[in-house]
């Protein structure tokens, strides 16, 4: 094998250099273009995550809400049938109050109308739920 020259030396470490300048930036180049890759798929799995936690949040705000209607629906019909249990007894009370105060006590109610010849008379006896009108016209005796 021959020495090589000075010169040839020199241009082997320039040629090198530039080889491992080019294999450098190659290098850097691809790491770019991963990290780019990298970045595009971290968005695409954000967007992803952040679509299936919408869903779940909407899933479960509507699970709430039947939950919470269904709940309402519930305490309106025990409300409800608590009412009706109230307004049966009053409508108990009620009734024998009625047949009570029907039977122990009436009142009178009447008007009359006096003409120069007739005595007009209306009276009303009410006693509980019933009534009896009592109507009549009596004529005055005349006097010549």
């Amino acid at each position: 094998m021959k020495p090589r020259s000075d010169n040839e030396l020199e241009a082997i470490k320039i040629q090198a250099w530039w080889r491992g300048t080019l294999v450098r930036r190659t290098l850097l180049h691809a790491a770019l273009r991963v990290w780019i890759i990298q970045c595009w798929w971290r968005k695409v799995l954000a967007r992803l995550l952040e679509k299936r936690r919408r869903i779940m949040l909407e899933l479960n705000s509507r699970e709430i809400q039947a939950s919470v209607r269904l709940q309402a629906w519930v305490r309106m019909w025990l409300v409800r049938q608590q009412y009706c249990r109230v307004l049966n007894a009053v409508r108990t009370i009620q009734i024998c109050w009625r047949w009570h105060s029907c039977h122990t006590r009436g009142f009178f109610r009447g008007n009359y109308d006096i003409t120069e010849n007739q005595l007009k008379l209306q009276l009303d006896i009410f006693l509980g739920s019933q009534i009896c009108r009592i109507t009549d016209c009596i004529p005055f005796p005349i006097k010549n």
